[in-house]
C-alpha cells in the first residue's frame, strides 16, 4: 500500500509538471483519485461527463507519466467512481481567483467549453410526493401496502415490484413516494430515480460515446433502481435487452427494483418473455381509477394545499364530473382558482358549473369505430380482415365481441351500424355480444389474450381507458 501511494504521489506531481498547477486544480485535485493495478493506472471521476473530459483531453498526458514513472506497456484509462460527488462549479476555475484572468486563451477557451458542456442543475429541484400524502381507497389499497413494505425494507419479497394502471391513477406519485422514504430512512442507500426514456436515453448515448462502462457503473451498481413508464421500452429491442441484463444484475446482488406501467407486463407483447417473467416474479399491483369518495377526499386536499374560497357543493361537484383520473381533478381545481383570484370572491357551485362545462366542452375526444377496431387489433394480435371475417374461432370471435361491446359503449352508433362496420353483420348479433360480455364481466368472467387468460372487465377497462384518452 505504501509503494502504491508513493507511485500515485509521484504521478500527481508529474502530471503538475507536465499540464500546469492551474489545470490540474481545476481537473483532477479533490475531483478525482488513482489506483494502480497490476500494468494500468486507473483514474476515477465522480460522474460520465468529467471522465470523457479528462479522457479526450488528458489521456495521453497521463499515459507518458505512467510509462516514465513504471515503464513501458503501462496502460491509462479512466473510469466512473460515483462516490466522487463533482458539482458544475468544480469544473470551472474560482470567479475570485486574479489568475484567472492571466490565465491563457487556449485555457479559457477549454473552460468555457466545459462549463457549456456540463449538466446545470435546475433553479428548483423536484418536490417528490410523499405516501403519507397519498389518497387510499380499496381499489388501491394492495398498492399502497406493497410500496411502504418497498420503502420500509428495501430489497425484500417484494422485488421487483411493479404497478400498473391507467394515466393519472397515483402510479408516479407511489413511485416518487418510495424514493422519498428510502431516502429518508436509509440515507446511505444510493437511490436512482428516472424513467425508461430518461434510461433509453442515456444507453444510447453511452453508445454513442462508446462508454458503456460507466453506463453499467451507473445503472448497476444502485442499490434502489426507481424507473417510471416501462411502456415506453415496448417494441425497443437494443434498449429492452440491456434493460433486462441491468434487472438481472440488480436482482442477483438483492438490491431492490420498482417500475411503474401503463398495463400489467402480460399484455407487453413485444417485450421479451423472460423481461415479462422478471417483472412479474416479485408482485404486479394494479391501480384504478379512485371512486367517488377518494375522489372527494383527493379535491379537499387539493384546496388544502392551495388554499382559495370555495363552496363544498363546487368541490363536490368537480368530484362527481371528473372520474377518469387525478390529474384530471387536478386540472379543475386550478381552474376555479385561477377563476376565484379574478372574481375575489367565493366560487360558488353555479360558478364551477358553468367555468369546467368550457373545460369539458374543448376537451371532448370523438372515439370512432376504427379507432375502436385498431385498439382492439393491436390488444389481441389480430388483423382487421379477420375481425371482419366470417370465422368463428375464438382467438377472432373473442375480439369482435369485444369490440362490438366498447363500440356500443364509446360511440353513438346503432346496432345496426357497429354490425355493419363489423363484415356486414345484422343488428341482433350485435344486441347478442354486448349482452355477453356484460354478463362475463358482472360473472368476473376472463377472455383470453394470445395464450393467457385474463379478467374480461380489466381488459375492457384498459382499452376504454387508452380510447378515452387517445
Amino acid at each position: 500500500m505504501e509503494r502504491e501511494h508513493e507511485v500515485i504521489t509521484q504521478i500527481s506531481q508529474q502530471l503538475v509538471s507536465q499540464i500546469g498547477e492551474r489545470r490540474h486544480a481545476n481537473w483532477f485535485h479533490n475531483k478525482t483519485r488513482m489506483e494502480v493495478l497490476g500494468d494500468e493506472v486507473i483514474v476515477f471521476a465522480g460522474s460520465p461527463y468529467l471522465q470523457n473530459w479528462l479522457q479526450r483531453q488528458f489521456g495521453d498526458a497521463v499515459r507518458k507519466v505512467a510509462c516514465d514513472i513504471l515503464g513501458p506497456g503501462i496502460r491509462a484509462r479512466f473510469e466512473v467512481d460515483a462516490k466522487l460527488s463533482v458539482s458544475p462549479g468544480d469544473a470551472t476555475v474560482g470567479a475570485d481567483s486574479k489568475a484567472a484572468g492571466q490565465s491563457r486563451q487556449t485555457e479559457k477557451r477549454e473552460t468555457d467549453s466545459a462549463r457549456d458542456a456540463a449538466p446545470r442543475r435546475a433553479a428548483s429541484r423536484r418536490r417528490f410526493a410523499g405516501l403519507s400524502d397519498f389518497v387510499s381507497s380499496e381499489a388501491n389499497q394492495l398498492a399502497l401496502t406493497a410500496a411502504r413494505q418497498v420503502a420500509d425494507a428495501p430489497g425484500g419479497a417484494l422485488n421487483p415490484l411493479c404497478l400498473y394502471g391507467g394515466v393519472g391513477c397515483g402510479k408516479t406519485h407511489l413511485l416518487e413516494g418510495i424514493y422519498r422514504r428510502i431516502r429518508r430512512e436509509y440515507p446511505a442507500l444510493q437511490v436512482l430515480y428516472l424513467t425508461a426514456e430518461n434510461f433509453a436515453n442515456y444507453y444510447t448515448q453511452a453508445l454513442r460515446d462508446r462508454n458503456l462502462p460507466s453506463f453499467h457503473q451507473k445503472f448497476r451498481t444502485v442499490d434502489v433502481l426507481l424507473v417510471d413508464d416501462v411502456d415506453f421500452l415496448h417494441g425497443k429491442r437494443g434498449i429492452e435487452e440491456e434493460f433486462l441484463h441491468t434487472l438481472k444484475t440488480l436482482e442477483s446482488d438483492g438490491r431492490q427494483i420498482v417500475m411503474t406501467a401503463d398495463r400489467h407486463p402480460r399484455l407487453f407483447t413485444k417485450l421479451s418473455d423472460e423481461l415479462i417473467t422478471r417483472m412479474l416474479c416479485g408482485m404486479a399491483c394494479r391501480l384504478e381509477s379512485p371512486d367517488l369518495q377518494t375522489r372527494q377526499l383527493i379535491v379537499r386536499q387539493l384546496v388544502q394545499k392551495q388554499p382559495f374560497p370555495v363552496a363544498d357543493e363546487a368541490l363536490d361537484f368537480v368530484a362527481r364530473r371528473f372520474t377518469n383520473n387525478v390529474r384530471e381533478l387536478e386540472g379543475a381545481i386550478n381552474c376555479l382558482q385561477t377563476y376565484q383570484g379574478m372574481i375575489k370572491t367565493r366560487v360558488s357551485l353555479r360558478a364551477a358549473r358553468e367555468i369546467l362545462a368550457r373545460l369539458e366542452r374543448d376537451c371532448i375526444r370523438i372515439v370512432r369505430l376504427a379507432d375502436i377496431e385498431q385498439a382492439v387489433c393491436r390488444m389481441f394480435q389480430v388483423t382487421a380482415d379477420e375481425l371482419k371475417s366470417s370465422k368463428r374461432s375464438r382467438t377472432v370471435s373473442q375480439p369482435r365481441m369485444l369490440a362490438m361491446y366498447l363500440s356500443r359503449r364509446l360511440t353513438a352508433c346503432a346496432y345496426s351500424e357497429i354490425g355493419q362496420f363489423y363484415g356486414n353483420r345484422n343488428h341482433s348479433t350485435v344486441m347478442a355480444a354486448e349482452r355477453k360480455v356484460q354478463r362475463l364481466i358482472d360473472e368476473n368472467g376472463e377472455i383470453r389474450v394470445c395464450a393467457e387468460a385474463w379478467p374480461l372487465k380489466e381488459l375492457a377497462d384498459s382499452l376504454e381507458s387508452q380510447l378515452k384518452m387517445g
